[in-house]
């Protein structure tokens, strides 16, 4: 699933210009898997699954099985719906440089929900749309 992030992401031209002037790696953990996620640009470039020995990335953003895939479902519960309420609930730990992911925060939040089912981002899209135009 996580593999999907990379044209999901790239796919969305105004997420890859908001993040134009960002270019790093991070490094996702879902449990015990994790992968290394290179951003070049505001595009994402690489999703390399792991296990790693020493890996390197600027930051890593770690949580639970149970806690991601709350995040990733199509209508979150209340505290699980964005990335800074998981770290206020203690349950996603955001270590390294915390610069870059707080910088970027709207990028990463943007582009970690695209795993979200895609027919609600869909209907979110559109009801923001009916709203601004009305």
């Amino acid at each position: 699933m996580i593999e999907a992030l990379k044209q999901r992401v790239n796919d969305d031209e105004a997420l890859v210009r908001r993040g134009r002037y960002l270019t790093t790696t991070f490094l996702l953990e879902v449990g015990r898997a994790a992968w290394l996620i290179a951003i070049f640009e505001g595009r994402i470039v690489s999703v390399t699954p792991g296990p790693f020995v020493m890996p390197s990335s600027s930051f890593a953003l770690r949580a639970s099985e149970e806690e991601w895939a709350k995040f990733w479902t199509r209508r979150p519960p209340p505290g699980s719906n964005d990335l800074m309420a998981l770290i206020k609930r203690r349950v996603l730990n955001a270590e390294g440089d915390l610069q870059i992911f707080m910088a970027n925060l709207r990028y990463f939040k943007e582009a970690l929900a695209k795993l979200r089912p895609q027919e609600i981002v869909q209907e979110t899209l559109q009801g923001t749309a009916e709203r601004g135009a009305a």
